[in-house]
């Protein structure tokens, strides 16, 4: 299996001890920047659209398979598969955003929490009107 990225994340959080852990728990605005061979994928894309983006979360550590939910030690300790650790043994990031606008190969996004630099895998549009 192969996973090419297409394209990475600018954001202001530069570290996970200052990201949120949810984009609706205080995330930045940032931007989604596409690699120029990916233009034509996006053209559609515009502002007001609530997208699915597909992130590789770079940083996790792949070997953790159950974490106490969100650090809390008085959680009980429960499978990744139950939670939204971003460590996990296939790190893939889910974040649902809206578009604020485009400008190019960039889109800027409101509300995500992802980190700097992290590789983009995919984007999706959200399906329905319910939320």
């Amino acid at each position: 299996m192969k996973l090419q990225p297409i394209g990475h994340v600018e954001s202001s959080l530069l570290d996970r001890a200052s990201a949120p852990e949810q984009g609706d728990e205080g995330a930045p605005d940032a931007w989604l920047v596409f690699a120029p061979e990916y233009a034509r994928a996006m053209r559609e894309l515009a502002a007001g659209n609530d997208v699915l983006v597909l992130t590789w979360l770079d940083r996790a550590d792949r070997s953790v398979l159950a974490v106490h939910p969100r650090g809390d030690q008085d959680k009980a300790e429960t499978g990744v598969f139950s939670t939204r650790s971003p460590d996990r043994p296939n790190p893939v990031g889910l974040h649902r955003v809206t578009i604020l606008g485009v400008d190019g190969l960039k889109v800027r996004v409101a509300h995500l929490e992802a980190l700097d630099g992290t590789p983009i895998i995919d984007v999706k549009p959200v399906l329905g009107t319910e939320r």
